[in-house]
């Protein structure tokens, strides 16, 4: 037992966002640490101070004693200016605290016939994707959850989705959420994310970004498969005549190895196969989770599949011919592994909203968005379907709108762009360290950012929109002020989120508004035709969307755009994979550039998919791990539980 005197510093609200807070205060500190479960019972008493009414938060950090353990959670508040903290809860604690339903009980409240039901054990199902073809009634509402360009400062896509969807929850509306499956997160370095944080998750957390269902095996199984036999197909005589320095397909792993990306396979004598050239991609990177993303039914999963060109005949570029795995025949096998895979999952909320997780992650190498039937089996069932796109709204939302809306008939009602003060300010030039303080000369040089994915989904693709500001406690009223006000000069209104720590409560504002918007007239169109030249689409992507000058087309992606065009995929609409991190393709370009080009580098066809993926940047279909990957930290107890991740 201890007691000690300290000072308070806002240092410690990083990662964290509760409310604005308005007091740092002398505080008496008592309580018990364990180096094992991080865990500071702490009490602090001092007078209520207000700036605000109804904004009154005290927020303390326990890493201020282990620097390590940053990630804690409001406990509660205790009246008359005196709060006691059991720590700040990472989001593994608060989602293992968490009593779940059974998964019936949310297929119930869903309106989920059992017949459809498929139980991954109590808390976790499958739904038949037969649903979509027997039940009858119109499609609901569907809202958009997009965000400015992603930062170190963190914006908050998936909380802010299922903060919200509690949040209508909470007004008496029938909803539903649908997201993106997390890759596997532990080898990735971080936490797969895609499930949510604070009070705003889906569960169970700790399945959905591991194994969850087996989607991503069965995935990298179909991907795999498809290799095998192309090489299978050559070693047994070549009757195709495959060119083997000419095969665009890749084997996949759900696993981030810089070991993977170039690999020489066949070696060890003629009984081992043909010795070739050869690669990895993550299995999100696979055209296979597109086919499976944009997929409506099996038959059309099937069809797509054997348009998977996976590489090019011997001979001159004008005599090579494409192959498919239809050609292979090897279309059949792969939709039976990819049979379950395709019936989409479903969880719960914290506060048991029906949720569908399933597909789609990495919109700035891939589709970047959930299922399309996930999406139209929620529209189904629910009056309001909320989902998201990954990345910024440069990324996701222009793929989910020009490619996946596009595919599959689809209308948003409105959208929802993420922000946070924070990051704005960062892209106002303000080093990470310092984001804390108020600085209105940098939220003003940011805060382009934030107006040019408004500009473009109010203008470019014509929808209503709302900012949603995801609170941190370091925000002050001038900040936010200020936000709302720019928000305002183009017609936007702006709803502070407080979903991380007060869950779909915290979301009501935010609820209320979107409820408004859907109801409001909206002429939705595309970025571009698919009619015309492929560099004509990258130019209009590049000018209205990212607000470039010009694309440029590199001597090699020129001679693939025209022998694209030759083949006669030349209006198919185009998947463009850059960085995240800026609306160039330089992340190091903050904020909102103008007049610059984007280099594209590459050109393939996905034909599965339907679409042409252009590279450009250092965009990596196989990243690597970082120098300490979140699997370090990582452990599960002799009961089975896990801890550490975050």
């Amino acid at each position: 037992m201890y007691t000690k005197k300290l000072w308070i510093f806002l240092e410690f609200s990083e990662a964290l966002h509760i409310s604005r807070v308005d007091i740092v205060r002398k505080v008496s500190l008592e309580g018990e640490a364990s180096d094992e479960r991080r865990l500071y019972r702490v009490t602090v008493s001092l007078p209520l101070l207000h700036k605000e009414p109804g904004y009154f938060i005290l927020y303390f950090c326990a890493a201020f004693f282990y620097p390590k353990t940053a990630n804690y959670r409001k406990k509660r508040l205790i009246k008359k200016g005196v709060m006691n903290i059991m720590g700040f809860k990472s989001d593994i604690e608060i989602a293992q605290e968490t009593t779940m339903a059974p998964i019936t009980e949310i297929a119930d409240k869903a309106g989920i016939d059992r017949k459809y039901l498929e139980q991954y054990g109590n808390y976790k199902a499958k739904i038949d994707y037969n649903l979509l073809r027997e039940k009858e009634g119109e499609d609901g509402k569907l809202i958009l959850v997009t965000a400015i360009n992603p930062t170190p400062a963190g914006e908050g896509k998936t909380t802010t989705s299922v903060g919200l969807a509690d949040g209508m929850s909470r007004l008496g509306k029938k909803v539903m959420v649908a997201l993106r499956e997390p890759s596997l997160g532990p080898v990735f370095g971080v936490k797969g994310g895609a499930a949510g944080g604070g009070y705003a998750q889906v569960v169970p957390m700790e399945d959905i970004n591991l194994h969850f269902t087996g989607d991503f095996h069965a995935i990298g199984a179909a991907n795999n498969l498809l290799a095998a036999m192309i090489d299978n197909h050559i070693f047994q005589g070549n009757a195709l005549n495959i060119d083997p320095r000419k095969i665009t397909w890749k084997r996949c792993v759900d696993m981030n190895d810089r070991q993977l990306r170039n690999v020489v396979d066949g070696l060890g004598g003629k009984t081992n196969g043909m010795p070739r050239e050869d690669g990895y991609d993550i299995t999100v990177a696979s055209e296979i989770m597109a086919v499976l993303c944009l997929a409506r039914d099996i038959t059309d999963l099937k069809e797509r599949l054997s348009k998977i060109i996976i590489g090019y005949t011997y001979g001159k570029i004008a005599e090579q011919k494409p192959v498919t795995a239809g050609d292979l025949n090897a279309q059949g096998a792969m939709a039976a592994l990819l049979k379950d895979a395709l019936k989409p999952n479903l969880v719960q909320t914290l506060e048991k909203t029906p949720a569908i997780v399933h597909g789609g992650p990495f919109a700035n190498i891939a589709h970047g968005c959930n299922s399309v039937t996930a999406t139209k089996m929620c529209l189904k069932l629910a009056d309001y379907t909320i989902t998201e796109a990954g990345f910024g709204a440069d990324l996701g939302a222009e793929k989910f709108l020009d490619i996946k809306c596009r595919m599959a008939g689809l209308t948003p009602s409105a959208v929802v762009i993420v922000a946070t003060v924070r990051a704005l300010k960062y892209n106002g030039g303000v080093a990470k360290a310092d984001l804390n303080n108020e600085n209105l000369e940098a939220l003003e040089k940011g805060i382009p950012n934030l107006l040019k994915h408004v500009s473009n989904i109010k203008n470019v693709y014509k929808l209503p929109c709302v900012v949603a500001i995801n609170a941190f406690p370091t925000d002050t009223k001038a900040e936010l002020d200020f936000v709302e006000a720019k928000c305002k000069e183009l017609g936007v209104n702006v709803a502070l989120s407080e979903v991380w720590a007060k869950g779909g409560e915290g979301g009501i504002k935010l609820a209320e508004e979107v409820i408004r918007l859907v109801e409001e007239p909206n002429d939705f169109t595309y970025a571009y035709e698919l009619e015309g030249s492929i560099e004509d689409k990258l130019n209009q992507i590049v000018q209205k969307v990212y607000g470039g000058k010009k694309v440029v087309l590199t001597a090699n992606a020129q001679k693939q755009a025209k022998q694209l065009e030759a083949l006669g995929f030349g209006n198919c609409p185009i998947c463009v994979a850059k960085t995240q991190y800026s609306l160039t393709d330089d992340q190091t370009k903050l904020g909102a550039p103008t007049d610059f080009e984007v280099t594209v580098r590459n050109l393939k066809i996905s034909a599965g998919a339907g679409f042409i993926v252009a590279l450009t940047g250092e965009i990596m279909t196989m990243p690597g791990l970082p120098k300490v990957p979140a699997a370090t930290k990582i452990d599960v107890d002799e009961s089975g539980k896990i801890t550490g991740l975050f």
